[in-house]
């Protein structure tokens, strides 16, 4: 029966979780990014101090975890020309020069630290396949020139 009220309890922080904090990050690749800095890059447990005071912090750890997943599948899903639309958006959420931006996602692959533990390693290359088309699409949209079509 102990079992029981944990799985409970790690459904009602994850509903928590979707309410209040993860509409701030609309995209999944936003939400992807923003659970990954809720890891700790050491011993792979999530950290959220709102989350576990409600609830507990190994309940937080599990919602955040389910969470940080179900981002992953999303992006993982997500057609080529809707995920350069969130690369571009979350470029420009960085203030960042685009050009430098590019270079360092295609030189530092930071996507790559993103990413849950324990997913299967076909689906995270097709992911980083993915990404790293969309950032030569994203470049190339950022170097060539905007084409005006003439109003009628």
């Amino acid at each position: 029966m102990e079992g029981r009220p944990k799985h409970v309890d790690v459904i009602a922080a994850t509903e928590d979780l979707r309410r209040r904090t993860l509409p701030h990050a609309p995209r999944a690749l936003d939400r992807l990014i923003y659970l990954a800095s809720m890891r700790d890059y050491n011993t792979g447990l999530y950290h959220h101090e709102g989350l576990a005071a409600r609830f507990s912090p190994e309940v937080a750890c599990e919602a955040l975890a389910d969470c940080h997943r179900e981002a992953f599948r999303e992006l993982l899903l997500e057609p080529l020309k809707d995920l350069v639309e969130q690369l571009e958006t979350y470029m420009i959420s960085t203030r960042t020069e685009p050009l430098d931006f590019i270079s360092t996602w295609k030189d530092l692959a930071p996507y790559r630290i993103a990413i849950p533990v324990g997913t299967d390693s076909l689906a995270v290359e097709l992911l980083f396949s993915n990404l790293k088309i969309a950032l030569a699409i994203l470049e190339r949209q950022q170097t060539q020139p905007r084409v005006r079509t003439p109003v009628a």
